[in-house]
């Protein structure tokens, strides 16, 4: 393993996390997914102050973050603050009929900043949400870590089918819409084909929309009546 990779893999596994699926390289790059790095923040107990808001206009949203590592010891906490920036067509890129969310963007980026300082990867890894060319590429498999990847789905398709479906899951009105919705046969091959961390993100936003339903206390009040 390259001596980058071993550096950002040794800090990685303070928190739990492995290199291989969560981090790849694109152009010599390394970039980590988002979500990630949100599980390593919650894992660090890492605490957000609220973000203000720098720039605000339709297509464009510059947000300044800032967070704080709880210390082990009185007066060791680490404080950071960094810019998450979101310009459409310029470092956000939307295609078709695909939804722009320059406050969310913004917010992911700034956010995702912050917590790679925090950590001590900032300047050895990415986040993937850092531009839109990070998009591209897979994750690294345990027994190639050190290599280079060929890019996949592209960026904007990507995002596209995601938006789609994250639309669509909000249009459900029934615990059962949505459910088939993910099941079907459709849906399936499109997360199929996108990265493991967008693919995971579209699951979770279902199960949120499942809880939003009342999935959970509809299952227990079935299973009370299957008992009775």
């Amino acid at each position: 393993m390259r001596t980058a990779d071993k550096q950002i893999a040794d800090i990685l596994v303070r928190y739990g996390e492995p290199f291989a699926g969560n981090v790849w390289r694109v152009q010599g790059t390394a970039v980590i997914y988002h979500k990630t790095l949100e599980r390593i923040a919650a894992q660090a107990g890492i605490l957000f102050e609220a973000p203000t808001i720098i720039r605000a206009e339709r297509d464009e949203a510059v947000i300044l973050v800032r967070g704080r590592l709880p210390g082990a010891k009185p007066g060791t906490e680490r404080i950071e603050w960094s810019l998450g920036e979101a310009l459409i067509n310029v470092n956000y890129r939307v295609s078709g009929k695909q939804a722009a969310y320059v406050y969310a963007m913004a917010e992911k980026r700034g956010k995702d900043r912050v917590i790679l300082k925090l950590i001590e990867l900032h300047g050895l890894v990415y986040s993937e949400e850092e531009a839109d060319e990070f998009r591209r590429g897979q994750p690294a498999t345990v027994h190639a870590v050190h290599e280079e990847f060929h890019d996949s789905e592209p960026f904007d398709e990507v995002t596209e089918a995601e938006g789609d479906l994250k639309r669509r899951i909000d249009a459900a009105e029934s615990v059962n819409a949505v459910t088939d919705l993910m099941l079907d046969t459709e849906t399936q091959r499109i997360l199929n084909a996108m990265p493991q961390g967008t693919r995971d993100e579209v699951r979770d936003y279902a199960k949120a929309r499942l809880v939003a339903l009342g999935w959970p206390q509809r299952n227990k009040s079935n299973r009370r009546a299957a008992a009775a």
